[in-house]
């Protein structure tokens, strides 16, 4: 005999099965007040020259620590006249990230603040290629670790002192 919607015995089951959704319902909510939002990845466009070994290492930080990086193997050099770095900023890649430049071994901790500050400028610099830099400081290197500034580079072509590395 089917059981209907007025038969006595479906009562008992129906109270377990809302009973047992109630439960998840509340193991799904607690679980949501404890874990953290995860935050979504940051783009960054890269330009860089396709056998760059440092490049591939400087990208690795990027993103182990949020970035989603977009790789372009065609070398820096137009990106960096594109967007606004003098020469004598120079370095191996070239990177766009929340309408700022990034040139060099710039670490990811550095880029995080440039775009929580948003100042007026070009972007962020590390010249050269200094060793003990994100990308910079594989086993190749030992433990050598040279010191470097970040630099912030203004709109007038000058720059300053955004962070130190010591």
């Amino acid at each position: 005999m089917p059981i209907t919607s007025t038969d006595s015995r479906a009562r008992p089951e129906r109270r377990h099965l809302l009973a047992g959704g109630l439960g998840w319902l509340l193991v799904a909510a607690a679980h949501a007040r404890t874990s953290p939002p995860t935050k979504p990845a940051i783009p960054i466009q890269v330009w860089k020259g396709p056998s760059c070994g440092c490049c591939k290492d400087w990208i690795s930080h990027l993103e182990a620590h949020g970035f989603k990086v977009q790789v372009n193997d065609a070398g820096n050099t137009d990106a960096r006249e594109r967007l606004g770095i003098d020469i004598k900023y120079g370095s191996c890649h070239t990177a766009l990230v929340g309408g700022y430049a990034i040139e060099g071994h710039v670490p990811a901790r550095e880029i995080k603040r440039l775009l929580q500050e948003r100042p007026q400028a070009v972007g962020l610099a590390v010249p050269a290629m200094p060793i003990g830099s994100p990308g910079m400081d594989g086993p190749a290197y030992g433990t050598r670790k040279d010191p470097y500034d970040v630099l912030l580079l203004s709109k007038d072509g000058s720059a300053r002192v955004f962070q130190t590395y010591r």
